[in-house]
């Protein structure tokens, strides 16, 4: 009979402490349904309290700045008023709990020297009991919650280890919110920059476009007129102005490289086109350095789909790119390989040479293969990027070849035909 007494009033307890684990599960739901700081709190706040069965629960974080701790949330009672008023790690509860990483528990405050009563007086709330645990990521404590008057009896160990697991989770939960947000800040902030500078590249290559056309139109003039004394002179600010507007060119492109996006104004055209139209835009720079290019190509049209101008700039820069690193007494070969269903450029040099690790950098942003304050060949380092970005959002290939340095190099695009 004693047994049986005995197994009747451990059934309901039992089922409690089961009813209370499985709202263990619930809340780590709960808590990982969403990385907004202040939801976040409002959800642990709710769930400890309904838990725990007590009054009310506070968080408490610890402020790296000023070195005490700060209420960050609490139930049912003005957070406003609580914000405004430290905890300090010495001689107080919850300080205690978070320099000496442990629980406490106290079921009658009145007779514990460490209870902070300043709090308690600010916002008319009267603490009879507490439970109190810390707050951990791994080996750090970042904080305390704090559950404050137990509604019916006092806090049990049982109690303890339910809050435990309730701050453990809080405390990775608000971890990652805090990441998320502090990454979604720098997010903000990156693409405020880059819009900026975007837009600034934008604004000074307009603004410098027509001044720098009225300097070339003049430059040419007087190249065209000088004397055979002055002739060096007329050619050396030719040839920086048409340096420069190749300059202007690549930060005009730069928006493609960012976004990897064009708005393309597809049209039918041909190779013949697109190499005729690059072919114009380079002589001035073949004719002052007096390179050597030859242009093998069919006479028989090969059709394209394209944005003529922005295929065109492909061209354009792989030529530039073969007529800064060739010497004057090498040269460049532009060829073309008509095959069923796409068409083969190569644009081959007897320059440099490019290295086989370097075959695929050559490509990237920025890239130089000289160090930038050291290095002969100029440019920005844009215009194989540019030409890349352009050559893959016509559906082609562009790739390099080379036998290494000193051995010269070849380009080759690949654009597909036009499907009947």
């Amino acid at each position: 009979m004693f047994n049986s007494l005995t197994t009747s009033i451990a059934e309901p307890e039992i089922r409690k402490k089961i009813q209370k684990i499985a709202q263990l599960v619930d809340i780590s739901a709960i808590l990982n349904s969403t990385l907004k700081p202040d939801l976040l709190l409002q959800n642990i706040l709710e769930s400890a309290a309904d838990l725990l069965d007590c009054c009310v629960i506070s968080i408490l974080l610890y402020d790296e700045r000023e070195k005490e701790l700060r209420f960050a949330a609490t139930s049912s009672v003005n957070i406003d008023q609580l914000e405004q008023i430290p905890v300090p790690l010495d001689n107080s509860l919850a300080g205690t709990i978070y320099t000496e990483n442990r629980h406490l528990v106290i079921n009658n405050t009145k007779d514990d020297p460490r209870h902070y009563d300043e709090v308690g007086d600010e916002v008319g709330l009267q603490v009879d009991s507490l439970l109190g645990v810390p707050m951990r990521i791994k080996d750090r404590v970042t904080g305390v919650i704090e559950a404050l008057n137990k509604k019916e009896g006092d806090f049990t160990d049982f109690d303890v280890s339910l809050l435990l697991v309730v701050a453990s989770q809080a405390a990775i939960s608000m971890h990652n919110a805090q990441l998320i947000q502090a990454l979604q800040k720098a997010n903000i902030e990156l693409n405020q920059a880059d819009k900026l500078k975007r837009d600034l590249m934008a604004v000074a290559s307009h603004e410098l476009r027509t001044p720098l056309g009225n300097i070339l139109g003049y430059a040419t003039l007087l190249h065209e007129d000088a004397t055979e004394e002055n002739k060096p002179l007329a050619s050396s600010i030719l040839k920086a102005s048409s340096k420069l507007r190749a300059v202007l060119d690549d930060i005009a492109n730069m928006n493609l490289l960012y976004t990897g996006e064009a708005d393309l104004d597809y049209s039918d055209s041909t190779l013949q086109k697109v190499i005729e139209y690059a072919r114009e835009e380079v002589n001035a720079t073949v004719n002052q350095e007096d390179h050597t290019v030859v242009y093998k190509i069919p006479e028989e049209p090969i059709p394209l789909q394209i944005d003529l101008p922005k295929m065109s700039v492909v061209f354009v820069n792989l030529l530039l790119n073969a007529i800064r690193f060739t010497p004057v007494d090498g040269e460049i070969i532009l060829s073309v390989s008509d095959r069923k269903d796409e068409v083969m450029v190569s644009i081959v040099d007897t320059g440099r040479g490019i290295a086989e690790e370097n075959l695929e950098k050559i490509f990237e942003v920025f890239y130089q293969e000289d160090d930038h304050m050291t290095r002969k060949y100029g440019g920005l380092g844009l215009g194989l990027s540019i030409a890349r970005e352009l050559v893959n959002l016509h559906g082609g290939r562009i790739w390099a070849e080379s036998e290494g340095l000193g051995k010269g190099a070849a380009l080759q695009v690949v654009l597909p035909k036009p499907t009947a």
